[in-house]
């Protein structure tokens, strides 16, 4: 298996789409991703929160296959923690994925004893701030 990351994809609403839902449907189609779990964690707007497999809701049953449905990977901790990221009145989508265009290279690592020891997810937002500095940084002769 190669590398995994657990995302954390919030709504605005209290209900996930199913034109959102849609959408990472046709990722892990792409070959570049594969979706090992999932779960839904809703923040209610009296800030209970509740968790529940996508197959519990009807609109979004089979849009993202089960994967361990079996052997949940993604358990009541990780949907607490989800949930204390949401405001009241939203919703996230809890996805363990795994990066399966990394799959080769941690086979190749793997064979000659090596392994990917770990990973940093960086916020494309942290990116962006990175090259404007950059670019302003060039700009002023620096």
């Amino acid at each position: 298996m190669g590398p995994a990351e657990l995302l954390v994809l919030a709504f605005p609403r209290q209900t996930i789409t199913v034109e959102a839902a849609t959408v990472l449907g046709k990722l892990r189609t792409g070959g570049d991703i594969r979706v090992v779990d999932s779960l839904v964690v809703t923040r209610h707007v009296d800030g209970e929160a509740t968790y529940g497999e996508l197959a519990d809701y009807d609109d979004l049953r089979g849009i993202v296959p089960d994967g361990h449905a079996d052997l949940p990977l993604i358990g009541p901790e990780d949907a607490q923690e989800a949930a204390e990221l949401l405001v009241p009145g939203t919703v996230a989508l809890l996805v363990l994925i795994e990066h399966v265009w990394a799959r080769e290279a941690a086979e190749a690592l793997s064979a000659v004893g090596g392994r990917i020891a770990s990973g940093v997810r960086i916020p494309p937002e942290h990116i962006d701030e990175a090259v404007r500095a950059a670019e302003a940084h060039r700009a002023a002769g620096k």
